[in-house]
């Protein structure tokens, strides 16, 4: 949510440097200037965004393993279950709709955006202090005000979805944990307020068959690059190497 390709710079240079192949492509809408988001980003969908990367997947010479941050581990999720990928890496996901996620942290997160009227239908961005509360706030205020600035806007109906699956007649965040039959690895942060650990634990426990769950103590929700990430990242890839091996034997 809010975040480009460029939000994964840190984990591909890991793992590149380990021997993978990556790529990031941006979500629809995700390529616009910062404060310019098009109109048509308000009413996109999360079943728009796993569109347009189930149709990507499908030009790979083979399956990928996945890996999703926020709305992003919801999506990869979901990918999972359409049976696109050969395991899925899940940090700090948004929840399917299955599992509750409304907790008073994430509820201050987005109390400003969701007193607009219509904001189900318009993009919304975070305010510098917002993103400093909760999505940086384990990581130094100057590193999170320069990454507030490249934030993009997203999509009010995505977080419809995501926030209040009760109201979406399309139910984008449904997931059938049946139709996930590969490796899941759900990772959370104990000083998390957008995804408390809680609601990770919850979700990974819906998935109990096929998952993984690590939980990592003074982190926050910014996996992706704050401060002890590489950690997160070493034992994300050492749990790949060994699931997939495993797959092989």
């Amino acid at each position: 949510m809010w975040g480009t390709p460029d939000v994964w710079r840190n984990w591909r240079a890991f793992a590149e440097a380990r021997g993978w192949q990556t790529d990031a492509p941006a979500l629809r809408h995700h390529d616009a200037p910062p404060l310019s988001p098009p109109p048509a980003l308000g009413t996109t969908s999360l079943l728009d965004y796993v569109a347009d990367l189930e149709a990507f997947l499908k030009t790979l010479p083979e399956k990928p393993v996945v890996v999703g941050h926020s709305m992003g581990g919801l999506i990869a999720l979901i990918l999972c279950a359409r049976g696109l990928a050969r395991a899925g890496v899940l940090l700090t996901p948004a929840p399917p709709a299955s599992v509750i996620a409304l907790r008073p942290s994430n509820l201050l997160a987005f109390l400003r955006i969701q007193t607009t009227w219509g904001w189900w239908r318009k993009p919304h961005r975070p305010t510098l202090a917002e993103a400093l509360s909760h999505t940086f706030n384990t990581t130094d205020p100057r590193d999170g005000a320069t990454l507030h600035a490249a934030f993009v806007h997203e999509s009010g109906r995505a977080l419809l979805e995501i926030g209040l699956p009760w109201l979406d007649g399309a139910r984008a965040a449904t997931v059938d944990a049946k139709a996930v039959r590969v490796p899941l690895l759900f990772v959370a942060a104990q000083k998390d307020k957008l995804t408390p650990p809680g609601v990770v634990r919850r979700a990974a426990q819906r998935f109990a068959a096929v998952s993984s769950y690590r939980e990592y103590p003074d982190q926050g929700h910014w996996v992706p690059g704050q401060p002890g990430w590489e950690r997160i990242a070493a034992d994300a890839l050492a749990w790949l190497d060994a699931t997939l091996a495993a797959e092989t034997r």
